[in-house]
C-alpha cells in the first residue's frame, strides 16, 4: 500500500509518530488482505483545523479525533480495482488531530501510541468499508481493530 503523510500540526508530529503510522497501517493492510496496489493519505492536524473540517463536512462545530473520507464507500475494493482496470486504487484520506490523541490518551489512561494507533486503524477500516452502524458491524469492526492493535503490541 502506498501511504502519503501530510503534517499540518505546526511541528507537533514526531518522527516516532510517522514511523508508528507507517508500521500500524502496513500491518492493518496485511491483516485485511488489502490489495497491494492501493493508496491513501493521512494528514495530521491540530484541533482548530480539525474543528473547521468537522464543521464544513459533517456540520459539527467542534474538533474530533479522526475523520475518514473514503473514495469508494461500501464498495468491494478488489472488485472495483478490477472493473476499473487500474494498477492503483485510492482508498481515501484520513485526518487525525494530534491534540485529540493527547487529550484522549490522558483521559483513557493509556499511551499516546495506543491512542494514535487506535485512531489510525479505526479510520483505515472505515476507508475499507468497515462500519459500526449496527451491533453486528460494530462487533466485526472492533474485533478486527483490536486484533491489529494487539498484533502491533498495543493491546487494550
Amino acid at each position: 500500500m502506498e501511504l502519503e503523510m501530510y503534517d499540518h500540526s505546526n511541528g507537533k508530529l514526531t518522527n516516532h509518530q510517522r514511523d508508528l503510522t507507517e508500521e500500524v497501517l502496513s500491518l492493518a493492510a496485511n491483516e485485511i488482505n488489502l490489495i497491494p496496489y492501493s493508496s491513501m493519505s493521512v494528514t495530521f492536524v491540530r484541533n482548530p483545523e480539525m474543528r473547521e473540517i468537522n464543521k464544513k463536512y459533517r456540520g459539527v462545530d467542534r474538533a474530533t479525533d479522526v475523520i475518514s473520507f473514503a473514495i469508494n464507500d461500501n464498495e468491494d475494493i478488489e472488485i472495483l480495482a478490477q472493473l476499473m482496470d487500474v494498477d492503483r486504487l485510492d482508498l481515501g484520506d484520513l485526518f487525525v488531530s494530534l491534540d485529540k490523541v493527547d487529550e484522549q490518551a490522558l483521559f483513557l489512561n493509556h499511551s499516546t501510541d495506543r491512542e494514535l494507533a487506535y485512531l489510525l486503524v479505526h479510520g483505515f477500516l472505515h476507508l475499507n468499508g468497515y462500519d459500526h452502524q449496527t451491533k453486528d458491524e460494530e462487533a466485526d469492526m472492533f474485533e478486527v481493530q483490536e486484533r491489529i492493535l494487539t498484533k502491533y503490541g498495543l493491546p487494550r
